[in-house]
Formats: C-alpha cells, sequence, structure tokens
C-alpha cells in the first residue's frame, strides 16, 4: 500500500459522515490532508471516522445552522490541528418538494437556514480563526437548481442560487487572502436526492449526455481541485459538475 506524504493542510467539512461530504472528505483525506468532518448523527461520524482513519480525521456532532456548533467544531480543529485552510459547506437541506407559490414561509427559513446561513456562519468563523491572517479556501456546495429554475425542488433551488451569489460575496470580501468557489452538481447518488432517481435510475441517467448520474467521488474530485494550487488563479465561480445535462438545453 502506498503512504499518503502528509500535506499539512487541514479542512472543516460541514454535512460529511455520507454522501457528498463523505466523498470529499475522502477525496481529501486521500490526497495527504486532515479533516474535521461535521453531521447531526453521532454514530454515522464516528464510522466514517474509522473508514477515513482516525489519525487522519475528528468529527464534531451538531446541527449546521447552530452558531454554538459551528463555533465549537471551528474551536474543536483548531484545537486539533493547530489550524483550517479549507472549508467545504455541504451541510443542506431540503424538507419539501413542489413549487413556491403555496411554500410554507417557515419552512422556507428553516431551508435558508440551513443551506445558506450556515454556510456564512461557518465561513465568518473560519476567516476569524484562521484564513484571514494565513489563506484557504472555502468551497460551497450549491446545485443546479440554482442555475436554473426547478420547480419539483423550487425552495432548495432558490437557496442555492442565493449560496452561490454568497459565494461571489465572500470571494469579493475575502481576497486575496482566501479563495472562495462553488461547486453545482447534478443529481448526485447519494441518499439524500434518493427520491429524484429512486426505481427509476436508468431513466433518469439516460437524459445525461455522459450516460449516468453523479457519484460522491465526482464531487469530491472537483472540491479536490478547487482546494489545491491547480486553482490558484481561481475564485467566485460557480463550477458545474451536471454529466452534460444542461448541454440538452437548446436541443428541441
Amino acid at each position: 500500500m502506498t503512504t499518503v506524504e502528509p500535506t499539512g493542510k487541514v479542512a472543516l467539512i460541514t454535512g460529511a459522515s455520507r454522501g457528498i461530504g463523505y466523498g470529499v472528505a475522502e477525496a481529501l483525506v486521500a490526497r495527504g490532508d486532515r479533516v474535521c468532518i461535521t453531521g447531526r448523527n453521532e454514530d454515522a461520524l464516528k464510522e466514517a471516522v474509522e473508514q477515513l482513519g482516525a489519525d487522519r480525521a475528528i468529527y464534531v456532532a451538531g446541527k449546521a445552522h447552530d452558531e454554538a456548533h459551528q463555533a465549537l467544531a471551528v474551536e474543536r480543529v483548531m484545537e486539533a490541528f493547530g489550524r483550517v485552510d479549507h472549508l467545504v459547506n455541504n451541510a443542506g437541506t431540503n424538507p419539501v418538494f413542489g413549487p413556491v407559490a403555496d411554500l410554507d414561509l417557515n419552512v422556507a427559513r428553516k431551508v435558508f437556514e440551513t443551506n445558506v446561513i450556515s454556510a456564512l456562519g461557518f465561513a465568518q468563523k473560519t476567516w476569524h480563526a484562521w484564513q484571514k491572517d494565513n489563506g484557504g479556501t472555502i468551497v460551497n456546495i450549491a446545485s443546479v437548481a440554482g442555475v436554473a429554475p426547478s420547480p419539483f425542488i423550487a425552495a432548495y433551488g432558490v437557496s442555492k442560487a442565493a449560496l452561490i451569489n454568497l459565494t461571489q460575496q465572500l470571494a469579493h470580501e475575502f481576497a486575496p487572502k482566501v479563495r472562495v468557489n462553488s461547486i453545482s452538481p447534478a443529481v448526485v447518488k447519494t441518499k439524500f436526492a434518493q427520491a429524484l432517481y429512486e426505481g427509476r435510475e436508468e431513466e433518469a441517467a439516460a437524459s445525461y449526455p455522459l450516460g449516468r448520474l453523479g457519484v460522491p467521488s465526482d464531487i469530491g474530485g472537483a472540491t479536490a481541485f478547487l482546494t489545491s494550487e491547480q486553482s490558484a488563479w481561481v475564485t467566485g465561480q460557480n463550477l458545474v459538475v451536471d454529466g452534460g445535462i444542461f448541454l440538452n438545453a437548446g436541443v428541441g
């Protein structure tokens, strides 16, 4: 087995006990980073840390929109590793399906609290704890639903559009020390997105030019790029990772 040379860099990844967040953690650990993962389920986080390697990963359980949890997560990273070079805001929720015409406003507030406000909170805290003086990167996991209307998941899409704009705002404010970008995946095969393809995966994948749905490692690879020196001149951008699905937009 090849030993990975440590990079000396540290990443905080929210919503990472499974799915896209875990795929990101895997990619960063594989290149030599150490990581702190967060999520609501402590048992799932413990299992994820065991898989990633207890010498390379720690966890902090809590709700992403809880400011006390945000502060604790950043504090734990600094205590354990002494730095937080990369922040990946992946935690998200989508408790409602359908258009916004009759959307319960309390549900809308919950979606924005988790998908947008929590990302801002984590960004503020990592900025003040380390990145303001030492630099780093932030990657916000958005969605293609934030790039174009998606009535089936309208509230989620509106929140992700806000997250993309927040990415641009942070990129402007945090430059030149910190690069901030977002990734907008199409449907990725996770428990979170199951309702979009369960029982009809072949049919769902047929409309993608690359012939398949995404998998967490697809987003992990994109995140690894945006948190590396290979993307040193990239900031304020939204990278669409969609298997080519947007190529169909102009087809009559």
